[in-house]
């Protein structure tokens, strides 16, 4: 029997349907014939035709080459999308974003990129204006895969989305099409390329792995690629930060990694505290929005364990990682950490996870999982993503207007943020019988707004600082993160204090105020206790990073409004050329301050010319240069290095009539071994970027040769980054590296382990010889493995280390005292920023005085601490002769991911010093 339904009939099923479902009532509404979506799709390449397998199958890995080679397919075939490239990699690939939307959208990309650039930053665009282009403009979305290549769901899935995409036909695609331009980003070229190469490589499937892969996934840094956005050192975080903040200014940026944790399939927004007091709320609230959609649609589809908040450790604290410096600059920053592997792994059984909860609304049970399952949840994630993206396009760039200009307004006038020290202070200011009804709301004014706490309207960066070229370097990490920079066109006075032409002017009236404040004010991180009087909750990451504070910048903060004879800096900078002068021709004088010496300096033992520090203090015209000057005698070698150093270097030179009088140390070119292991260090790796940059000679140095001996044979120092020296020596203790004959025989010399039993006693040899070693951070354990006497503060008389109720400072920037007299300090300021990662203080026991030491009163110059005063008076940084050479403890991190750009010139001293004073020897 034939059935015939009557209008009526089929408005009520539509009406039934847009109650339950939107997503079905859409594709009731609005479905294509199937000839439409099957003509698209034919036109199409799917990834199984150009890899001969489905992205997701068991067993298989896409490498970079093939995925590029897939890209530009794509790009060649589809009207939808339009393939740009962004910058190369640190190995030289090319990075891309495939740029996906409408035909239209594409023929319109200008216009659109322009509206999105106005309304994120917001200076002279009227609300009114903000509203129409709200209207006009189109949603843009970034979804990227890769970071940590190790994590190989999200660049597989960005493969099947990018396919997705260019073909679905479906009446919410369609939309989402017309609504949103979507920027896919494949983000690490590099780890893609050597983790599915790794892979791969074994034909029998089951023997396929990448734990044993014999480097970092990204050439320097590794999984530190994820806390580089501020600072924006790595080639390929600049390339993206380029598109976040200076090209595109995406509302919505979805960075997805994994693993998930124990239990569940996927963390997804929102996060758990601390909320950063920097930025707007606005964002916070939009986060939750879209992660709402997130755990909903997986939540409609039947896919079961998403988790969110305290289901992990995520927070929105820090600024370094690629989703959180977005909240920085009014976006919407999204992570998710799914499960899944290659090689089809369990999902374990977690009693408590069995149980639905706010934070876990949908339990899934304990099954194999197979990588395509873990496909499929991200592509209906990023479905969910887009979709709310789509539904809510005006919403969304109107707001980050909005933001933009909240932070304008602000910039402009009178403003506290209020902190959790100024919580304090609150409730320290209010009566004991106050209670939980609250306290006198005049306490408001007089604590909370007391004037003294006014946030600054802006920064003033002077030229003349000792190390101009270095507040420079400050600057272009402002800059690349597309933080509005001036500099004045001539001397100019705010309130008592004159400032020359060439000084900066970073105002906070601007619609970047949160990151700007976030790099120049220090973190003020809450007391997080598990309980009241319980252990700390250990934070995502670092709790105080301020880079101005790291880098020693010197900058004034100015409270009131004020005007300055300007001109807008259009992009990163080279240091400003500085100046030879006098016109003596014995030879040049330069400060120890600028740490741009130091590429100077092994310039001139490359070349064999002779350099000299001088020991005291050394009359330069009529200037008096600090202990540390370099003297550099006058020779036809030496001019034109010294030269293009004072115009590319920034650098100043005396050239005086006659060789300074006093005592010298005479440098020698140095052969620095940086030690390393099977797999890679990161701190180790971030220690190899910035002894590039500074142009120092080293090779990599692994555990086989240390065990070998005769050091001396091919190395004057040796450098022991902060995570090399673990707490037990023993090889047993160490974590497990594959058998030899698993690996290619090219990588076989780089396994083993630095041991109490084969290691310590050749680099002890070493050292007694004549030789130097330095230790970073918690690589100070060496010193004394090595027998010298080093008395860690921290521990007790039973050698153990404190609670962390009564200690606990993880990752904060401290305040030190300088002697900057001595060798090891010279060119560092008498008060020095340095960042302590879980660190130690030392008791100083040598003849000679301190060289860095914490105050009497512990000083936090940012980020949060329990028990920082068991560091009073402590050393930071020990000299210990050994033998006919030297260990030298920087017992902080000196380093720190390349930021530490103050006490990093510990390091550089220590690299010439100890090879010169054993030469005088």
């Amino acid at each position: 029997m034939t059935r015939v339904t009557a209008p009526w009939a089929a408005g009520l099923a539509l009406l039934l349907l847009s109650a339950t479902s939107p997503l079905a009532y859409e594709a009731v509404l609005a479905e294509p014939p199937a000839a439409v979506a099957s003509a698209q799709a034919s036109r199409i390449t799917s990834p199984s035709e150009a890899f001969g397998h489905e992205v997701g199958a068991d067993y298989h890995l896409v490498n970079y080459t093939q995925w590029e080679a897939y890209l530009k397919t794509l790009a060649s075939q589809s009207d939808r999308m339009k393939l740009v490239e962004i910058g190369k990699s640190s190995e030289g690939r090319t990075q891309y974003i495939a740029i996906v939307s409408t035909p239209e959208n594409l023929a319109n990309l200008d216009r659109y990129q322009e509206i999105a650039r106005r309304l994120a930053k917001a200076e002279g665009v009227s609300e009114d204006e903000a509203r129409s282009m709200s209207a006009e403009g189109k949603a843009v979305v970034w979804i990227d895969g890769g970071l940590h290549a190790t994590e190989t769901v999200p660049p597989q899935a960005l493969i099947a989305a990018v396919h997705e995409w260019l073909t679905a036909e479906d009446p919410e695609a369609l939309r989402v099409l017309n609504d949103a331009i979507i920027l896919f980003a494949p983000l690490n070229p590099d780890g893609m390329e050597l983790v599915s190469n790794w892979y791969m490589r074994n034909e029998d499937p089951l023997k396929r792995e990448f734990a044993s892969i014999p480097v970092l996934y990204q050439k320097y840094v590794g999984h530190d690629n994820n806390r580089d956005y501020y600072l924006s050192s790595m080639a390929e975080t600049t390339n993206v930060n380029r598109q976040f903040f200076r090209e595109w200014f995406p509302q919505i940026i979805y960075n997805h990694h994994q693993t998930a944790p124990a239990g569940t399939v996927v963390f997804m927004p929102p996060f758990r505290d601390p909320f950063n007091y920097n930025y707007d709320p606005l964002v916070m609230g939009t986060l939750s929005e879209v992660g709402a959609a997130m755990h909903s649609r997986l939540i409609e589809e039947g896919k079961p364990g998403s988790t969110m908040r305290s289901g992990a450790s995520y927070s929105t604290w820090n600024n370094g990682m690629e989703r959180s410096i977005t909240y920085f600059h009014n976006a919407v920053g999204l992570l998710t950490e799914i499960t899944g592997h290659p090689t089809p792994s369990h999902i374990s059984l977690i009693p408590q996870n069995q149980l639905a909860r706010n934070d876990l609304p949908m339990p899934v049970a304990p099954q194999t999982w197979h990588f395509a399952q873990s496909i499929e949840y991200s592509q209906s994630i990023n479905r969910a993503v887009l979709n709310y993206a789509s539904r809510n396009k005006d919403r969304l760039l109107f707001n980050i207007w909005r933001m933009g200009q909240n932070a304008i307004d602000k910039g402009n006038t009178d403003t506290w943020r209020i902190t959790p020290t100024g919580v304090e202070a609150l409730i320290e200011a209010a009566s004991p019988t106050e209670g939980r009804r609250g306290v006198d709301p005049a306490l408001y004014d007089k604590v909370l707004r007391d004037p003294a706490r006014r946030d600054p309207r802006g920064y003033v960066i002077p030229a003349d600082q000792a190390d101009l070229p270095n507040a420079v370097a400050f600057l272009n990490s402002l800059i690349k993160t597309g933080v509005d920079v001036d500099r004045a066109t001539r001397a100019f006075t705010i309130g008592a204090t004159t400032y020359p032409a060439g000084s900066y002017v970073v105002k906070t009236a601007q619609a970047y105020r949160p990151h700007v404040l976030d790099m120049f004010e220090p973190q003020d991180h809450p007391h997080d206790l598990q309980y009241p009087g319980g252990p700390p909750a250990l934070p995502y990451d670092a709790t105080g990073y301020t880079l101005a504070l790291q880098m020693g910048v010197k900058f004034d903060r100015i409270l009131d409004g004020f005007e300055a004879p300007t001109e807008r800096v259009a992009d990163v900078m080279a240091p400003p050329p500085g100046k030879i002068e006098g016109s003596g021709r014995a030879g040049w004088l330069i400060d120890h301050a600028p740490v741009n010496g130091y590429i100077l300096s092994n310039r001139l033992l490359k070349a064999g010319v002779p350099v000299f520090w001088q020991e005291g203090e050394t009359r330069a015209g009529r200037a008096t240069l600090a202990p540390g000057a370099l003297w550099i005698p006058a020779s036809d070698a030496a001019r034109p290095i010294v030269e293009a150093a004072v115009r590319d270097l920034g650098l100043n030179a005396h050239a005086a009539a006659r060789a300074p009088g006093g005592d010298k140390i005479a440098l020698k070119p140095v052969r620095v071994g940086l030690v390393d292991r099977y797999g890679g260090s990161m701190a180790s790796g971030w220690t190899r970027w910035m002894l590039e940059q500074f142009e120092y000679p080293f090779e990599v140095v692994y555990p086989q040769r240390l065990d070998a001996g005769d050091l001396a044979r091919d190395f004057d120092v040796l450098v022991f980054a902060s995570d090399m020296i673990p707490a037990d020596l023993s090889a047993a203790a160490q974590r497990g590296q594959p058998e030899p004959e698993s690996i290619p025989a090219e990588y076989r010399s780089w396994l083993g382990h630095i041991t109490t039993e084969k290691s310590v006693p050749q680099i002890d040899a070493f050292v007694r010889g004549g030789g130097s070693v330095v230790t970073i951070g918690s690589a100070h354990r060496l010193a004394t493995a090595m027998g010298a006497t080093v008395q860690d503060v921290l521990l007790g008389a039973d050698g153990k280390a404190p609670a962390s109720t009564d200690f606990f400072i993880p990752g904060a920037v401290l305040k030190t005292e300088v002697d900057n007299r001595q060798p090891l300090a010279f060119g560092a300021p008498a008060q020095m920023n340095v960042f302590f990662n879980r660190n130690s203080g030392f008791r100083h026991t040598g003849e000679t005085g301190s060289i860095v030491r914490y105050p009497e009163q512990v000083a936090v110059a940012s980020g949060w601490a329990i028990g920082s005063q068991k560091l009073a008076g402590s050393d930071a940084v020990l000299d210990l002769p050994h033998g006919e050479g030297r260990v030298i403890v920087l017992g902080p991190d000196v380093v720190n991911r390349a930021q530490a750009r103050s006490s990093v010139r510990l390091l550089f001293n220590a690299l010439l010093y100890g090879p010169a004073v054993s030469a005088e020897k």
